[in-house]
């Protein structure tokens, strides 16, 4: 089952304002996509007034998980964004292993 990882840098002085933005997107996927878990998380610590934000998107039992077409659709939406953003969008995909 894919799933979406997603990973960029927000000045401390948009955190608040990226924070909520990128909360209302996670509803908002959720809404549109039945059974998504869409989760944010940050580093703990800043490095020169920048934090390090991860998304991380999986849709349990959909036989393929975060395919392209939802894939497209995050990364759609999550461009309004980007006037909260330093650099780019790191968009990364795993997929999970049978256990041996």
């Amino acid at each position: 089952m894919r799933e979406l990882f997603v990973y960029y840098r927000v000045p401390e002085a948009k955190a608040v304002a990226a924070q909520r933005g990128i909360e209302a997107l996670q509803a908002e996927l959720r809404a549109a996509h039945a059974g998504l878990e869409a989760r944010l998380l940050r580093r703990p610590e800043a490095s020169n007034g920048v934090q390090t934000w991860m998304e991380i998107y999986r849709r349990p039992g959909h036989a393929l998980g975060i395919d392209e077409v939802l894939q497209t659709d995050i990364e759609a939406r999550a461009a309004r964004h980007a006037p909260h953003f330093e650099g780019v969008r790191h968009v990364e995909v795993f997929v999970g292993m049978a256990p041996t």
